[in-house]
């Protein structure tokens, strides 16, 4: 939260809290802040997330007859607002033990009394799950991390192996174990987990025994520095560990046997989190990752990926819809390993699946279509970058590379008969410095009216003078040689050069020959790139099979 929701006027809600009391969207709140003048008045919050009164928006909802009576839930978690404010995961820990029979669970006697009160006629089950998604969204809204967002939660489930029953299930960075309890959602699936907040840590544990699963675990604790489960070897690991933290620990863990892949650089905290995850799977185990799309290409954990594809580890990369870690704008990755089944830990016998969903919307379906997945063999993998990004294998699997080659091809030899013919037919002259005799400056030009400077290059103001003319001597080396500055900056406008006179014919028949070498030299640029992009369809046509030579 970033807010503490106290007031005189006693607890106060957000937007979304308003939506839920009335039951109607959010979009509908916000157009009754504008459209009605008696709408409250902000409370308190921040001007892009104010707070309102409850009291005066039950009153306001009265009066319009749009709102409904307010629930219990809704009531324990303002009072709980009032009180815990930031410290919320505090609260909702101390709220859980009570519920769940715990002596001394330390919640202040208000709340302790209007909790007695809801649990007389409504589920503890119920209560906790609703109190945890208002926290969740609250989360969400603050741009915070300390839970996973649902629709993380959503892709990570999607995308997860079918268990075994009795199968192991870990989570080392679990928060309040959204993920880790969505992912093993069976009863019979063995579930643990380790969270740095002890509150967090708590709270996870406690919703856990609300709903009759015993055996899930959950202990506090840093799992990089202090790992509680070193034994333990699981059949899935699932993590979204924390991203762009580079206090990880990498002095003291210098020397861990878990950097079985390479020691992550101090700025690869995230590839600790996976080796870490890693080394808790048994032979066959996989790991479901969360990760920073920048961690599929920088330079720094460019060998541990390289491991992670040359021992065949790594067997899927899903690019995930823009905006499905909503607590921020960047896009998220999830990275699918396994453990080989060998003693030896190598399994080179596949192809990454790589998949990428990021036209997709985040709320759409996660099901990719043919065009957006591509099997790369590992040895095309393993180059200078070993890059992970999924859009960057699957744009050269599904060009039309013949299309495109032919294209380019039909383009080139265009524009190369078009240069041809551009080029002017130039006969011998009266050799060098024939013209040099009868010249004027282009400073006593301009000084008559027949030049002026408007824009960048000289142009012709009079009938006398042709401006092809004119800008194709001022680009000649003599010229060009008279408007560099001793700083080495060369000026077209050169008010010091100098152009042979001749008729306006004559200049006219010079100004056409100069403007097409212009138009050839301009041509040639787009044969140059033309060409790159030519060579570049061939080759990678031909790398990928997509393209072959004639016999």
């Amino acid at each position: 939260m970033t807010d503490k929701a106290v007031s005189p006027a006693g607890p106060l809600v957000t937007g979304a809290e308003i939506a839920r009391l009335a039951g109607v969207t959010r979009a509908a709140v916000s157009n009754w802040r504008r459209r009605y003048d008696d709408f409250p008045a902000p409370a308190g919050g921040a001007a892009n997330s104010p707070l309102y009164a409850l009291t005066e928006v039950q009153e306001w909802l009265d009066r319009q007859r749009k709102g409904r009576e307010v629930s219990p839930e809704t009531e324990l978690w303002q009072s709980m607002r009032a009180v815990y404010g930031e410290q919320m995961i505090a609260g909702l820990a101390r709220t859980a033990a009570v519920l769940a029979g715990e002596p001394g669970a330390g919640l202040p006697d208000e709340l302790a009394v209007r909790l007695e009160e809801f649990v007389r006629s409504e589920d503890p089950v119920a209560l906790v799950d609703g109190l945890t998604e208002r926290f969740m969204d609250s989360a969400r809204r603050a741009g915070s991390d300390q839970v996973t967002p649902e629709r993380v939660v959503r892709a990570v489930c999607h995308f997860a192996p079918d268990l075994p029953a009795g199968a192991t299930v870990f989570d080392p960075a679990c928060g309040i174990g959204v993920l880790l309890l969505s992912v093993a959602a069976r009863e019979e699936t063995r579930c643990r987990g380790q969270e740095t907040d002890e509150d967090s840590a708590r709270f996870a544990r406690l919703r856990a025994r609300l709903r009759g699963r015993p055996e899930v675990r959950v202990v506090a604790g840093d799992s990089l520095r202090a790992d509680a489960w070193p034994d333990l070897r699981a059949d899935l690991v699932v993590c979204d560990p924390p991203a762009g933290v580079t206090e990880w620990g990498r002095e003291e863990l210098l020397l861990d046997s878990r950097w079985e892949l390479g020691t992550p650089s101090k700025a690869e905290g995230e590839l600790a989190w996976l080796q870490h995850a890693y080394a808790h799977t048994g032979p066959g185990g996989q790991v479901l990752m969360v990760m920073p799309a920048s961690v599929a290409y920088r330079k720094a954990g460019r060998r541990i990926r390289s491991e992670l594809v040359r021992r065949g580890i790594l067997r899927q990369v899903v690019a995930l819809p823009p905006g499905t870690a909503t607590s921020h704008a960047l896009p998220v990755h999830l990275w699918c390993l396994r453990r080989p089944e060998n003693a030896g830990g190598v399994d080179t016998d596949h192809t990454v699946r790589m998949i990428d969903l990021t036209g997709n919307s985040p709320d759409g379906s996660l099901e990719p279509r043919p065009d957006q997945v591509a099997d790369v063999p590992l040895i095309e993998l393993l180059d200078d970058t070993v890059d992970l990004t999924p859009g960057s294998h699957l744009r050269s699997r599904h060009r039309d590379f013949p299309g495109e080659y032919a294209a380019l091809r039909e383009e080139l030899e265009d524009e190369i008969r078009r240069l041809t013919a551009l080029l002017p037919e130039l006969a011998a002259g009266g050799g060098p410095g024939s013209l040099d005799g009868a010249t004027t400056s282009v400073a006593d030009l301009a000084r008559a009216g027949l030049v002026t400077y408007d824009g960048p290059e000289p142009v012709s103001a009079s009938e006398q003078l042709d401006t092809d003319y004119l800008r194709g001597f001022l680009r000649s080396s003599a010229n060009t040689r008279r408007s560099t500055s001793s700083s080495g900056t060369y000026r077209l406008d050169g008010r010091g050069s100098r152009i042979p006179r001749m008729g306006v014919d004559d200049q006219r028949r010079y100004g056409a020959a100069f403007k097409n070498l212009s138009l050839f030299e301009e041509g040639m640029r787009k044969v140059g790139e033309l060409s790159r992009q030519l060579a570049e369809v061939a080759r990678d046509g031909l790398a990928t099979g997509a393209l072959t030579p004639e016999e």
